[in-house]
């Protein structure tokens, strides 16, 4: 896509919501085996030209709901309730070959781990033009050179030469670029990116979100950042909902959650990693794991691991309250954050 097409698709941003997540509900099941649920109850907005974050621990229900969004989950083995609505289509009641017409042109996704999404066998220039082949309807031929474009609008030097190369002949930052444009081949609407920077040092992090937050910006594409990195947050969400044992358990514009976080499990995740202005202070680790869980259908799954429980914590399953642009899960929030 060329960078005119790119601010058109700019100019057609919206106040009304791309994408509402409403209830949604992925319940693992093996047989003789307890019900899993990974995600519940989930639900949220995304707006053209906005970034949403769904920040928490491994194994809090992040990627699984943006599996589920993107209808990656297999078949059997799980059940998955719940509306996606995606500018008036719910993508939960579209069929398999529907969602393949879906994803790669209107949703795209950037995936966790570069080298293991990319086919090692194929030239990185050919997963690009399939991409075009497949929605677009071009030939290889023609969609080379826009492949080659595409590599340079990620910031990987001579792409001409590069088009020609294996996933292994690159670095994982680039191999990282490569899979952003894939995804941006079709110019999505709609873009999710899972642990983007994982593996990556930190000058080629700092350059992976420097160019999605351009994206973003020049494009209004919407964007869901999947992340248990918070310094990740602060330098390119909007609006930041922290997720426990597969529910929301704060959410807010990102400013006022850094700021005042009103949940022990949000204060916890702040007061766990290093800060430039308090060098030398022990950091204070969340007790316990993800694992360490009561149900939420009687208590708050946090509990056992919360810094200030009180009696109805265990007893009670706290409501999702909102106050303003706000929103709280927890008996007895935090009234003094670190």
């Amino acid at each position: 896509m060329t960078t005119t097409a790119y601010a058109a698709r700019a100019d057609t941003r919206s106040d009304a919501p791309l994408l509402s997540v409403r209830d949604l509900q992925v319940t693992f099941q093996r047989r003789g085996e307890e019900p899993f649920h990974a995600v519940d109850g989930v639900s949220f907005d995304v707006r053209p030209g906005q970034t949403v974050g769904l920040v928490g621990e491994s194994g809090c229900g992040k990627s699984v709901t943006s599996l589920a969004i993107m209808g990656l989950l297999p078949r059997r083995g799980n059940r998955i309730s719940g509306t996606v609505d995606f500018d008036g289509t719910d993508l939960l009641s579209l069929s398999d070959g529907q969602m393949r017409d879906r994803r790669g042109k209107d949703i795209a996704m950037v995936f966790q781990d570069p080298l293991s999404s990319l086919n090692p066998v194929v030239p990185v220039g050919i997963q690009v033009t399939e991409v075009l082949e497949r929605h677009r309807g071009m030939n290889r031929k023609a969609a080379m050179p826009m492949a080659a474009d595409l590599l340079k609008r990620v910031g990987i030097p001579d792409p001409d030469r590069r088009i020609k190369d294996y996933p292994h002949q690159m670095s994982g930052g680039m191999r990282q670029r490569a899979l952003i444009a894939i995804a941006l081949a079709c110019a999505p609407r709609l873009l999710i990116a899972d642990e983007p920077t994982t593996a990556l040092d930190v000058t080629i992090q700092a350059q992976i979100l420097a160019l999605l937050k351009e994206l973003v910006e020049d494009t209004g594409t919407a964007l869901i950042m999947i992340t248990h990195d918070l310094g990740v947050v602060a330098g390119l969400c909007d609006e930041v909902n922290v997720l426990y044992g597969g529910k929301i358990v704060e959410r807010g514009p990102r400013h006022p959650i850094f700021r005042t976080p009103r949940h022990p499990y949000t204060n916890g995740l702040l007061g766990s990693i290093p800060r430039l202005d308090a060098a030398g202070e022990r950091l204070t680790p969340i007790p316990g794991s993800v694992a360490d869980n009561l149900p939420w259908d009687h208590a708050c799954a946090f509990a056992p691991r919360c810094s200030q429980p009180i009696a109805v914590c265990t007893q009670t399953t706290p409501e999702l309250e909102t106050t303003g642009d706000r929103a709280l899960r927890c008996h007895n929030p935090v009234e003094d954050p670190r």
